[in-house]
């Protein structure tokens, strides 16, 4: 960690108000990409990343410099990201898309950032249940298990959510983006 990091993280917990901007500044964008993976909207987005920050900033003390300061910093939001999967104490769907195939995660070109706002807003429309095991799963590199552990789900559930998911999620591809055939495929 370099001395401006250590000087700011001081200045932080001392409550410094330019040093907590540039705190917020310097973690804002990803952490703010993070918050709209899970919520249902802009919206929601960003009281989230309000939330966070509230809380990094509470939590600040308990950071002791042992690992990467921006880790530590998504493991914060991410865990108030799954506090408000938790409140909005959604049912997980499964009594539909019983009938689909599961199949391998739909691989497209998401090079541009015009593509990955789709993909965010396409995330926003999928059931809170699916979302959350999506975004655990496949973006954070939780396990089953771990995610059954987050989300108060049993293991199984976890890889149901998981599989009924990739078929939501295939089908908004199909639908909402119009991509051709040839950009979905299966590995």
């Amino acid at each position: 960690m370099t001395g401006d990091i250590k000087h700011l993280l001081s200045e932080c917990r001392k409550g410094e108000r330019l040093a907590q901007k540039q705190f917020y500044q310097l973690f804002r964008s990803k952490m703010f990409v993070l918050c709209l993976r899970f919520a249902n909207n802009r919206e929601d987005a960003e009281d989230l990343l309000q939330e966070g920050f509230v809380r990094v900033f509470l939590d600040l003390h308990q950071y002791k410099g042992a690992g990467n300061l921006e880790g530590w910093v998504r493991k914060v939001f991410l865990n108030t990201c799954l506090q408000y999967i938790r409140k909005q104490k959604k049912v997980f769907p499964t009594e539909y898309l019983d009938n689909y195939l599961a199949f391998a995660e739909p691989q497209i070109d998401n090079t541009t950032p015009e593509r990955g706002k789709e993909l965010i807003q396409l995330l926003q429309k999928m059931p809170a249940g699916y979302r959350a095991v999506i975004n655990l799963y496949v973006l954070e590199g939780y396990t089953h298990a771990a995610i059954g552990e987050e989300l108060g789900i049993s293991e199984n559930t976890s890889k149901s959510q998981y599989s009924r998911a990739r078929t939501h999620l295939k089908g908004l591809l199909k639908t909402q983006l119009s991509l051709p055939q040839e950009k979905i495929i299966n590995p």
